[in-house]
Order: structure tokens, then sequence, then C-alpha cells
């Protein structure tokens, strides 16, 4: 099951559960599409390498019994 980061890891925008912007690396580093369409390399994750796509999003329903994560993840590019 997805984590779903609450932020993106670049800019820290929040990026609720239902998120249409938010994609992820298959190691689950969240980012903002603005974030990974100018300011990752590549379009690429910074932390693994791997190519980005758009982060599913759990129904409504599900996040009762499968909350998102609550822990914020930043690591600004320099």
């Amino acid at each position: 099951m997805l984590i779903l980061k609450p932020n993106c890891e670049c800019c820290d925008k929040d990026l609720p559960p239902d998120a249409a912007d938010a994609v992820i690396c298959s190691f689950e580093c969240t980012f903002c599409r603005d974030c990974a369409g100018s300011r990752l390399p590549g379009g690429l994750c910074p932390n693994c390498g791997g190519n980005l796509v758009a982060r599913p999003i759990r129904p409504a329903a599900k996040l009762a019994k499968f909350p998102a994560s609550k822990d914020r993840v930043l690591k600004p590019l320099a």
C-alpha cells in the first residue's frame, strides 16, 4: 500500500490524498507536478533517479481505515 506522503519533498507544497498534481517514483518519493517539470533534473527523482508517475488517488471511503501519512519529508534542492 502506498504511503501517500502529505507534501512535495522539494517545495513542501501540501499534497492531500486526493491531489491530482502529486507524482511519485517507485520508492514513493513524492513531488508536485510543478517541481517535477521545472526543478527536478530531467523530471526524474533526485533521490533514486527513477521516473515519476501520477500518484494514485485513494478513495475517500478507504482513507478512514488506511489513512495517508502525516510525516512530512523535505529535501529542498540547493
